[in-house]
């Protein structure tokens, strides 16, 4: 389940562990990314770590990994060609209808329903993921998404009505949702269904004509994609592009109306200096660490973590069913070189084993990790789990406070005090209390990183809204109109124009029988 989501832990400075002592305790979180050098496994639960504890987990690392596919070619000539048919058919208008909306939101709900199986096996091609996460984090996120759309959308699509001032007056006012046009949607690797289709499923409820990107990371789920797309959604207005850093750049080159990517903030920089040119409007969907604060008053032991690990994957977790491959030899050797670091090897206190063969590497909790080692540096995308130990809560929400702000920050304990000051002091994208992830699966709360950590949100009516144009219209009629905007500027047209622009009606009175309070 979502368990998967806590991939890597890292321990703040200062730390120290005593078996029975009391303290707090931090973690953080980074997220999905498109980046290359980047590996998923789950982390399991809690362990012995009393004082102030901090703790950095990355909220979308899953226990996945995949092999590396072969790259769909794209040739970067037909990018202005793809853009320029896709404008077209949303000038048509017909993206823009009901109709249209609810016939290519079924044809996502028939797709995943009759598809299932084929979903799950790309899944697992790509990331190993066990059938189950692959219905829970993945399969099922899609059809609630869609389930939701489909129910709601008339009500979406409705103009919202707005107040008018009396300088407006006689007059009604309204929010119009409107389709941006053409869109494109660029995905990542870890939740490479969902993180495909859920932003696309917003797209098409808003009404825009879209291209989706996945990652040539997962090639499995992406060669499916483009396969399902092409037939289960209208071609001429829905399309999947295949294909790595060229084909994306290709892409970018482009004049989109709005651009959506969900990746690490280096690539997130290259998005956003290649919408810039067009002055296209983006979300940016990031990550970064994201931290986890456990007070004294939570359980939480390393014997404790360890006997969850083993109740999770057997006596050898490196055999295990339930644990993902690391994606590639790339990212695999990468964590070697986090693990191997002198300045963290000798922190290990629970896992540490590797199989470069298979790929795999058991679940590794570290202890008293030196901020400044390349494991503090970085998202791990990984099955390693640094921690750190603080004097105090408030030496915790000082040091998230330090880094740049985090996608979701998250806090265990039963103090409403330290529940109170925690959600006041901390700056983040989300925040969840005496859980972790569980955030993603309400739709009536956005989902979206701020500062470093993204721009923008989505889920449920947030994903409508963050491809929608929200225009203002006002209504007036011919009759009502006041001459006293009109010159000749005479003093008592003045005062009425004053009377009228402060908006009270004794003042308007006065100024009609030619008063005024002066």
């Amino acid at each position: 389940m979502f368990l998967d989501s806590l991939p890597f832990v890292t321990v703040l400075r200062n730390s120290v562990v005593d078996i029975g002592a009391r303290r707090s305790f931090t973690s953080c979180y980074p997220k999905k990314t498109n980046q290359k050098h980047e590996a998923t496994l789950s982390f399991p639960r809690s362990g012995t770590i009393r004082k102030s504890l901090c703790v950095c987990l990355s909220p979308s690392a899953i226990p996945p990994v995949m092999t590396e596919g072969k790259k769909q070619p794209f040739d970067a000539n037909e990018a202005p060609l793809l853009v320029k048919e896709l404008k077209e058919s949303f000038r048509t208008g017909r993206t823009r209808s009901y109709e249209w909306r609810v016939s290519q939101l079924k044809g996502i709900e028939k797709m995943v329903e009759e598809r299932e199986k084929d979903i799950s096996e790309a899944l697992y091609k790509d990331l190993s993921k066990p059938e189950f996460e692959a219905f829970v984090s993945e399969i099922a996120a899609v059809k609630s998404s869609c389930e939701e759309a489909l129910k709601e959308l008339k009500q979406w699509m409705k103009p919202e009505k707005a107040k008018t001032s009396m300088t407006a007056y006689p007059s009604s006012a309204e929010i119009v949702s409107e389709p941006l046009g053409a869109v494109l949607v660029i995905s990542t690797w870890n939740y490479p269904f969902l993180l495909s289709i859920d932003p696309v499923i917003g797209a098409i409820a808003a009404g825009n004509a879209v291209v989706l990107k996945p990652s040539e990371i997962a090639p499995a789920t992406s060669s499916l994609l483009s396969e399902l797309f092409e037939e289960y959604l209208d071609s001429s207005a829905v399309r999947v592009v295949e294909g790595a850093v060229p084909e994306t750049a290709a892409l970018l080159e482009q004049k989109w109306d709005k651009i959506f990517y969900t990746g690490s903030p280096r690539v997130g920089r290259i998005v956003m200096t290649a919408a810039a040119k067009h002055l296209t409007p983006v979300v940016l969907e990031l990550g970064g660490k994201c931290p986890v604060v456990v007070d004294s008053d939570v359980d939480l032991q390393i014997d404790a973590l360890r006997n969850v690990i083993e109740e999770f994957f057997g006596a050898d977790p490196m055999e295990s069913k339930y644990i993902s491959r690391i994606v590639s030899s790339n990212h695999f050797s990468r964590l070697e070189r986090l693990l191997d670091e002198y300045k963290v090897s000798n922190k290990i206190v629970v896992g540490g084993q590797r199989n470069q063969k298979k790929l795999k590497i058991a679940p590794t909790i570290f202890l008293d990790v030196p901020e400044d080692s390349q494991l503090m540096q970085e998202e791990i995308f990984g099955p390693l789990l640094p921690i750190i130990t603080v004097e105090n809560v408030k030496d915790s929400i000082d040091l998230i406070n330090s880094k740049p702000e985090p996608l979701v920050a998250y806090l265990f304990t039963n103090n409403q005090k330290l529940r109170n000051d925690f959600v006041q002091k901390v700056s983040c994208g989300g925040m969840v209390i005496n859980d972790t992830v569980l955030h993603v699966t309400v739709s009536s709360l956005p989902f979206g990183g701020v500062g470093e950590s993204g721009m923008g949100s989505y889920h449920g009516k947030f994903s409508f809204d963050a491809f929608s144009h929200k225009k203002a219209v006002l209504y007036r009629s011919f009759s009502g109109d006041s001459p006293v905007r009109y010159p000749p500027y005479t003093p008592e047209n003045k005062k009425l124009m004053r009377a009228v622009m402060n908006g009270g009606i004794f003042d308007i009175i006065l100024a009609l029988m030619g008063w005024s309070r002066d």
